[in-house]
């Protein structure tokens, strides 16, 4: 402990996604764009969801908070990413690399479990339609939520609980865009081994159960709509395809990077801005676009917010004529 305490390391250098001028301004432009597409659209959902009566159900209560934690996980490294493009020099702070340590795994690992309970609710939807009100009732959906957040916090904290007391006397150059863990666990003055074995068993784990339990829900489903009919089959297995590209493009990139931590490859990179930036702009666009109730209840507000200014402009153009 006294070693790990002698840490003499203040500040890493981030490598960012690249050396070149020019692409460093085309990726500031372009991550600009995505990340305003990501705060507006996950914020117009959860707008969306708290103000039509008749999106007040399990599933869109559910739906508005994966969209909050969507802004979350994009905010935690993307604006100095982007003001990183910019900068020659890409610092950042011994506690600010620990912070983003510390929100990367507590959003990624809420999301994770938050995706389990979505998942959830549509099984329950659909094979047990008749308890679905009782099952899925105001205290369930609270109860699911605060156990997202509660699974996010202890995996954080129990990754950052080996992390904080590591010895970095040297070497503080971390080849990423953010802080990622086995990265900076890579710098650490000591054989980090037994620090490989946690992330492995930490991360693996819940990576690997929340990923077998949707796809085991989303089997259960498709099995139960079989016996239905040819059309309940079709519908479910549209709607199924849009949520299993999430949960791919989420999860597959998490399982990639955390499961074999320490082989470092070049694609990680591209890995880690799939589960950071791409899916936070997939979600609203999947879970909404292809939804008739949200679509329906977005006009709806779009034409009670623009009634007023159309109302405003009517009296000019009178005047105009008048003059």
């Amino acid at each position: 402990m006294d070693k790990a305490n002698s840490s003499i390391v203040s500040e890493f250098v981030l490598l960012g996604l690249s050396d070149s001028q020019h692409l460093q301004l085309f990726f500031s432009l372009f991550f600009s764009v995505l990340y305003v597409v990501i705060v507006l659209g996950n914020l117009l959902v959860i707008i969306t969801v708290t103000s039509d009566i008749s999106l007040h159900s399990p599933m869109y209560f559910l739906l508005g908070n994966l969209s909050f934690v969507d802004i979350c996980q994009a905010s935690f490294a993307t604006p100095k990413m982007i003001a990183d493009f910019l900068s020659e020099h890409k610092i950042i702070s011994f506690t600010g690399c620990i912070a983003q340590i510390f929100f990367i795994h507590l959003f990624t690992g809420g999301e994770m479990v938050l995706l389990v309970s979505m998942a959830y609710d549509r099984y329950v939807a659909i094979c047990k339609p008749l308890y679905y009100v009782n099952i899925m009732n105001r205290r369930t959906c609270t109860s699911l939520i605060i156990m997202s957040w509660a699974v996010g916090l202890v995996h954080t904290l129990s990754q950052l609980s080996f992390t904080v007391t590591l010895p970095f006397c040297g070497p503080n150059v971390v080849d990423s865009f953010f802080c990622d863990l086995p990265l900076v666990a890579k710098l650490a003055c000591m054989d980090t081994y037994n620090i490989e074995i946690l992330i492995v068993v930490n991360s693996g784990i819940l990576s690997l159960s929340t990923f077998f339990a949707l796809v085991s829900s989303y089997i259960i489903i498709l099995i139960t709509v079989w016996f239905k009919s040819s059309a309940a089959m079709a519908k479910a297995f549209s709607t199924l395809a849009a949520h299993i590209m999430v949960v791919t493009l989420f999860f597959g990139p998490c399982i990639f990077i955390y499961v074999w931590p320490f082989t470092t490859y070049p694609v990680d990179k591209v890995l880690a801005i799939f589960y950071t930036v791409f899916t936070p702009i997939l979600n609203p666009i999947i879970y909404t676009l292809r939804n008739r109730d949200m679509k329906t209840a977005m006009k709806k507000i779009a034409s009670h917010y623009l009634r007023p200014l159309k109302n405003f402009e009517m009296p000019l153009v009178g005047n105009d004529f008048l003059y």
